[in-house]
């Protein structure tokens, strides 16, 4: 459980589950109208932000600069959509299918409401003050109950000016983040073809020449020791070279994929609203600071 006085702390900064992970960052914190206690923090989540789940914060505790509550991110997440601009007021429909989901007694919750005095289970906003109670409170007690306190309000002055005499201007700021989303998968795939390679080898092959020799003293012999006059025949085998294709497999390379973190500049548009104060009526002789946003 958190103090008003902690608020501040939680508002806009980090939230994380039971695991240490970041869910988003606090946005909204609505009160007990009874006790004017922290019940709920609302936490931005998705794609920039644009989702706000609802989230118990009876277990949660403040660690340093972020809040810790006792529940998962995919759990958080999934919460019931509530409209968090509905009025600043969590209806007992909306209020029950929270607890339900939460896995937090029902029984518990109708008991506390019911309790003498209690006049509703209004909520706030993490701007300070506390919504007005309406029939839509927990306990459906007919009719108009009271106004909510000012949640961290500070002062003991007795003469200080009624709540309804001052404005709270308000403005949406545009806070971005980033999340990491599957963007496709890249795989190796070894797959066969078949080429035809041509290559020049050195082939040798015999040819048939005749030689005529003259009889000299030095063959004469062997020139006359046949039949001096006959048929003959005489054989020579010629031979060659054919080429001869052999195909052996060799490693060549490794292939693996890698990858590499780029990071990349991209401008993110949005709209935000702004309350703007006009001071109607004759010169009242205000002086108007240029940054107080009045009148424009």
């Amino acid at each position: 459980m958190i103090a008003q006085e902690q608020i501040p702390t939680v508002l806009d900064h980090p939230v994380y589950d039971t695991e240490g992970k970041k869910i988003g960052d606090a946005k909204h914190v609505f009160l007990d109208d009874a006790t004017g206690r922290p019940e709920w923090v609302t936490v931005k989540t998705g794609m920039f932000g644009t989702n706000e789940s609802f989230v118990p914060i009876k277990d949660a505790s403040v660690v340093s600069d972020h809040l810790e509550v006792p529940y998962s991110k995919d759990r958080v997440k999934g919460a019931p959509h509530v409209d968090v601009d509905g009025g600043g007021h969590l209806d007992a429909s909306e209020e029950q299918r929270l607890y339900e989901y939460y896995g937090i007694a029902w029984d518990e919750a109708w008991q506390r409401a019911n309790e003498p005095g209690d006049r509703g289970w209004a909520r706030g906003d993490g701007d300070g003050t506390a919504g007005a109670a309406g029939t839509a409170s927990l306990a459906g007690a007919a009719g108009t109950a009271g106004t909510a306190g000012t949640a961290g309000m500070t002062g003991t002055d007795d003469t200080a000016a009624p709540l309804g005499d001052a404005m709270t201007r308000s403005e949406e700021r545009m806070h971005v983040g980033t999340e990491e989303v599957e963007t496709g998968h890249v795989r190796l795939r070894k797959y066969v073809v078949t080429e035809e390679v041509q290559q020049t080898v050195p082939v040798r092959h015999e040819e048939v020449r005749v030689v005529r020799e003259p009889i000299t003293d030095a063959n004469r012999g062997e020139a006359l020791s046949g039949p001096e006059i006959s048929e003959a025949e005489h054989e020579v085998t010629l031979h060659e070279e054919r080429p001869v294709v052999e195909t052996r497999a060799v490693p060549v390379e490794r292939v693996r994929l890698e990858t590499d973190e780029v990071t990349e500049e991209e401008t993110v548009t949005g709209q935000v609203r702004k309350e703007r104060i006009e001071i109607e009526g004759e010169d009242t002789g205000v002086a108007r600071d240029p940054g107080d946003g009045l009148g424009r």
